[in-house]
């Protein structure tokens, strides 16, 4: 083993000298590879497919321009991720609008860019829609978010109603779908598609999308069978695992692709669906894998039960693990030939006792001015970075084929200050 980490040939050491520490680097070998396997896998002689990219998990400029070089759509989420979609010249018929509460500034901006479709949370949004979409002369597309009633975390999955998500509408208040459905397609210029759905985070089991899909298509069949209502487009959402820690075993890309192809296949043909078209929404299983997190070791001490090792990072870049004990793996970059000893507590800088990035992992002994290298931190981090304590957010670094680039600088102070106003 070599002594230092490198990631596409380029060392460690060479990037923290050259853009700083805390750093996230990403390998763009590896998003680019994810992004063809998912394109490449998502197929069938039955419908269309499309691969949308979910930018909520890690959204630049950078990360649009990838998306639309491998012919991702994309999914936004707000005015920001929709602004910045644009700026890349990223197509607006290919951009999916989510969320729960779009403000109507958001909304007129969409529409104005010529979003291609809105993925429609609840019956207000509808409403409001249908009575903005009349005063645009394009054509707008919309589909509902639905609760289907599956939700799959981690190892698990379980069928319930889930009538109080915040998210969508149950697919058990077929009233109220079905109205908001006709007010739709009483609208001229509204094109109602289909459905989205989205059941969970770090799936691990492709059984429950298998019956994500089976739920769905029977929801659609009874629609169609009783009200004539028919669904051209369905939206499996994401949710698909990746590897943080070896206590983790995903599901391969081409194995969730296909098992959700074969699924919509199997029910296309069960019910007899007019089913057109069929989306996925990977963000997190595209970046997380492919983003490491470079800090400089500062002080340690050690506790009657703890040995601390601090870093010049933490909470500020991700907040993952204070927000829901998310776990890592990590190695100190520099020491990567040594024997891995002591247990290890890795904490951040940040005022709060809850900002420790590892509650515990085995590592070799080390020194300040050290590197250590955390690992997956592609998803979220940089998305979820804030600035608590005043601190900097860190530049951002693809590596492909032993040359780094920057594309987000790190913060100064006075990008702090930006947005103060002077007294007076």
């Amino acid at each position: 083993m070599e002594k230092m980490l490198k990631i596409q040939g380029v060392g460690a050491d060479e990037l923290a000298k050259t853009y700083g520490t805390p750093l996230y680097i990403y390998d763009q070998n590896a998003i680019e590879s994810k992004m063809r396997t998912f394109h490449d896998h998502f197929q069938s002689e039955l419908f269309e497919t499309e691969v949308l990219y979910a930018s909520k998990a890690f959204c630049i400029k950078e990360m649009v321009r990838l998306a639309k070089q491998h012919d991702l759509g994309l999914d936004v989420v707000s005015g920001g991720e929709l602004f910045t979609a644009l700026s890349a010249g990223f197509d607006p018929s290919r951009i999916y609008f989510h969320g729960n509460n779009k403000s109507f500034q958001e909304i007129e901006e969409a529409l104005q860019a010529g979003v291609g479709t809105f993925i429609v949370d609840n019956v207000m949004e509808g409403a409001y829609l249908c009575e903005k979409a009349n005063l645009h002369p394009d054509q707008l597309h919309v589909m509902i978010r639905v609760n289907p009633g599956v939700e799959a975390h981690t190892h698990e999955y379980i069928v319930t109603a889930h009538d109080d998500s915040k998210f969508g509408i149950s697919i058990h208040e077929e009233e109220t779908l079905v109205e908001l459905i006709q007010q739709f397609q009483s609208t001229p210029s509204i094109v109602f598609d289909g459905f989205h759905a989205h059941i969970g985070s770090q799936i691990f089991e492709p059984q429950a999308f298998e019956t994500e899909v089976e739920v769905l298509a029977q929801f659609i069949y009874e629609l169609q069978k009783r009200y004539g209502i028919e669904t051209k487009c369905f939206d499996v959402g994401g949710g698909f695992a990746v590897h943080y820690t070896d206590a983790d075993a995903p599901i391969p890309i081409p194995q969730v692709c296909e098992t959700i192809i074969a699924a919509c296949e199997k029910q296309k043909n069960k019910y007899q669906l007019p089913l057109q078209k069929v989306m996925i929404e990977p963000g997190r299983s595209i970046v997380a894998e492919a983003g490491t997190t470079l800090y400089t070791i500062g002080f340690q001490k050690k506790t009657p039960h703890r040995n601390y090792l601090f870093v010049d990072g933490g909470m500020s870049d991700n907040i993952r693990p204070a927000l829901y004990q998310a776990a890592y793996d990590c190695d100190v970059a520099n020491r990567m030939d040594e024997t891995k000893t002591i247990p290890t507590c890795v904490a951040g800088k940040c005022c709060e006792s809850g900002d420790v990035l590892i509650d515990e992992i085995l590592l070799p002994a080390s020194q300040a001015g050290d590197l250590l290298a955390v690992y997956t931190t592609g998803a979220y981090g940089f998305s979820m970075s804030n600035h608590y304590n005043r601190l900097c957010r860190p530049a951002v670094v693809f590596v492909k084929d032993g040359t780094a680039r920057c594309v987000v600088k790190r913060e100064t102070y006075a990008d702090l200050l930006r947005g103060e106003c002077e007294e007076g």
